[in-house]
């Protein structure tokens, strides 16, 4: 009992280590023999050479059925969303609220247009084309540059009174400001059935109030050449097409409850779930 109980020493402890290590009358490495090692090696080897080409063959395969322009599976996008710019969101959704008489109020909604349309500058757009026609820029072929599809231009003079070139404020000092709608990608969506979708900008609640409204381009409307959208990789340089609203008779000191909603086949806004498909709702208010 003493025997089982003695504690051995460091030294014996590390040559008992030692002799596992490597036993020289058994010649034994770890445990096992040279050969035994050899095949243990031999087996993981083969084991994982075998699992990584399975991985890899399944990623190819997987990667050889992936549309690399088109997503498989669109069905939660049949109608697109709606956004606003200058967007500005308060506690219960968009909320623009400035003072004509204050610059400081109005100023940040300036830059946040003077930026994004620094997008729409002739210089960005160098890469589009010139289009004319009034109907879907079908492409079956890849005629862009890198095996690519075209994309039409649109440039911010195009938005005329809202284009921030004759205007750098965007009317925002005079009461009447302009406010930029885009509609947003989906691929190979043909929106309107052969009619260009519109802008139609109403009081929430309300629409026979009146409201006036210039729309630029004119009507308000999204030209069907910039349609259908073929994806990023397909079109690098496409722009989404743009309408500004100016509002021209905003009740002073009152805060208003404006929807703007995108007219035209297969485009839906009526959708509980999803307050911005198809239309975007907003509140104003301008003081002086």
């Amino acid at each position: 009992m003493a025997t089982l109980n003695e504690k051995k020493t460091c030294s014996e402890r590390m040559e008992n280590f030692r002799r596992f290590v490597w036993n020289p009358e058994t010649k034994l490495f770890m445990g096992r023999t040279l050969i035994n090692w050899v095949w243990i090696s031999l087996y993981y080897l083969a084991f994982y050479v075998v699992m990584s080409g399975l991985f890899a063959l399944s990623i190819y395969s997987l990667m050889r059925t992936v549309n690399p322009y088109e997503p498989d599976y669109q069905d939660q996008l049949k109608s697109p969303g709606v956004t606003l710019r200058p967007d500005v969101y308060g506690d219960r959704g968009l909320q623009i609220y400035y003072n004509i008489s204050d610059n400081k109020t109005w100023e940040g909604l300036v830059t946040t247009l003077r930026t994004f349309l620094t997008a729409y500058t002739p210089a960005a757009q160098h890469l589009n084309i010139n289009c004319t026609s009034d109907t879907y820029f079908i492409q079956d072929t890849f005629d862009g540059p890198n095996k690519t599809k075209l994309s039409c231009k649109f440039t911010s003079d195009m938005l005329q009174n809202c284009s921030g070139i004759t205007d750098p404020t965007f009317g925002f000092p005079e009461g009447k400001p302009c406010f930029i709608i885009k509609m947003n990608r989906i691929i190979k969506f043909l929106p309107g059935n052969g009619t260009a979708p519109r802008v139609d900008c109403t009081y929430v609640g309300d629409e026979s109030r009146p409201l006036e409204v210039d729309y630029y381009p004119v009507n308000g409307t999204f030209n069907l050449h910039y349609f259908p959208y073929y994806g990023k990789k397909a079109q690098p340089s496409y722009s989404n097409p743009l309408v500004a609203v100016k509002f021209l008779n905003i009740t002073r000191n009152v805060e208003l409850k404006i929807v703007c909603k995108i007219i035209g086949a297969g485009i839906t806004f009526d959708n509980v779930h999803d307050p911005y498909e198809g239309k975007v709702e907003f509140k104003l208010k301008i003081e002086d």
